[in-house]
């Protein structure tokens, strides 16, 4: 692209503004220069360059809250360049970085680290998260202020929770003195023990142990009762069964700063989608009953679930071909996530600005980012897609190193045309 780009003839939807309507949009630089549904009206400008979207929708890139890599550490998993390819291909422009590397990010150095090295690899914004407790072990606080200082967008434990009331309420208080947001992974460890898919009847008969929704609705009463006491911004990394989603919804009615999201796998699939012991749906928290996926659903379509994260992560074969039991857990899901939030609009009845705002603007406010939005000096980062293309998924032909997606085989809609960030092109379909 050039310095000034035109994009005419698009569909465009601004889920902040609730904007859908035909029009263009300018870019000038990094930025949105205008946009809405009268510009190009007299012609296209001059000195640009023009990109027709041929009446496609043109959206704001979708902004991720949760994705694991494995760079530092493990890099035949993943690498933050190959993160950035997956997100690309999936219009994900921006994405929230967990802690889980070797080293753990639960130092300012490692922070700085992964902003400098992502700077000098990646394509799209990558914005590190830091490890809550030292080591992700949940005996010791990390040094939240430094680490904001450093660049830390939030502090999380990732996929751990911390057991200890009294470790959470210290981290949810010493939070609370410096605004930072806490993620938080909602199971209560004994509960949950030796789990391994949801408990119940399809357990039983697959012949493995089950993991109670009570385990995520109990961690989220604890930390909803510390919360009361120290008044953090808290958010439910993920939430996944109807008894959690209960209490965030109670929480919120109360007025307590709490948010929530919803993995993909847990909005499409269910316990039943693992088949014959199919290990790359093997996920934390597991795939609920269908009753438990429809709540899902309906708490986004009522608002209680502010955003829909891919949950990233990405297995190495060996990991992952295995006994069930022994299988990591760990799905990607950069470049599925659009066509799961479409989905809600193809099969859930909900309104394509609806579906797209719970993966732009609703993640980009939660985090506190500029992104999320076409308007007038807003960072030009962009998704041009067509949201009815059918698609069978192949992970083959997934950007990730990875190919662990649970998705394997299904058919869905929606095709990412173009992905643009700081108003350069980073990816074009063929």
């Amino acid at each position: 692209m050039s310095g000034r780009t035109a994009f005419v003839n698009a569909r465009l939807i601004d889920p902040d503004t609730g904007l859908d309507a035909k029009g263009g949009l300018l870019v000038e630089g990094e930025t949105i220069a205008d946009v809405g549904p009268r510009v190009f009206n007299d012609g296209k400008p001059a000195n640009a360059a023009v990109i027709d979207c041929n009446g496609q929708v043109l959206a704001p890139g979708l902004v991720d809250m949760r994705v694991f890599t494995g760079e530092p550490g493990a890099e035949h998993r993943e690498t933050l360049a190959s993160a950035s390819e997956s997100a690309a291909a999936g219009g994900v422009t921006s994405f929230a970085m967990m802690p889980v590397t070797d080293p753990v990010i639960d130092d300012a150095a490692l922070v700085d680290f992964i902003t400098r090295r992502a700077a000098a690899t990646a394509r799209v914004r990558i914005y590190p998260t830091a490890a809550l407790t030292k080591g992700l072990k949940g005996a010791q606080m990390s040094e939240i202020g430094l680490l904001s200082e450093a660049g830390a967008i939030a502090f999380t434990d990732a996929d751990r929770t911390v057991a200890s009331s009294l470790i959470m309420r210290r981290c949810l208080a010493y939070a609370a003195n410096f605004d930072a947001l806490v993620i938080t992974h909602a199971e209560e460890p004994s509960l949950a023990g030796a789990g391994q898919i949801n408990e119940g009847a399809f357990a039983a008969r697959m012949g493995l142990g089950g993991i109670p929704t009570a385990a995520e609705a109990i961690a989220v009463e604890r930390d909803i009762r510390l919360l009361e006491l120290t008044r953090a911004r808290y958010h439910l990394g993920q939430v996944s069964c109807a008894a959690a989603l209960d209490v965030v919804a109670e929480a919120k009615q109360r007025g307590l700063p709490v948010t929530c999201a919803v993995a993909g796998h847990h909005l499409a699939l269910n316990e039943n989608d693992i088949g014959e012991y199919k290990t790359f749906a093997k996920v934390s928290p597991p795939l609920r009953s269908e009753e438990d996926r429809q709540a899902m659903v309906e708490g986004v379509r009522a608002g209680v679930i502010d955003a829909i994260v891919s949950s990233h992560d990405p297995q190495a074969p060996e990991t992952k071909r295995l006994p069930f039991a022994q299988a990591a857990y760990g799905a990607v899901g950069l470049e599925t996530l659009l066509s799961v939030a479409l989905s809600l609009h193809h099969d859930a009845g909900l309104s394509l600005v609806d579906a797209l705002r719970r993966v732009t603007i609703d993640p980009a406010k939660i985090l506190r980012l500029p992104q999320g939005r076409l308007a007038k000096g807003a960072p030009a980062d962009l998704v041009l897609f067509d949201p009815a293309a059918p698609r069978k998924i192949d992970p083959v032909e997934f950007r990730s190193h990875s190919k662990n997606s649970p998705f394997d085989g299904r058919l869905m809609h929606g095709r990412v045309l173009r992905t643009v960030v700081a108003g350069q092109t980073i990816f074009q379909a063929a």
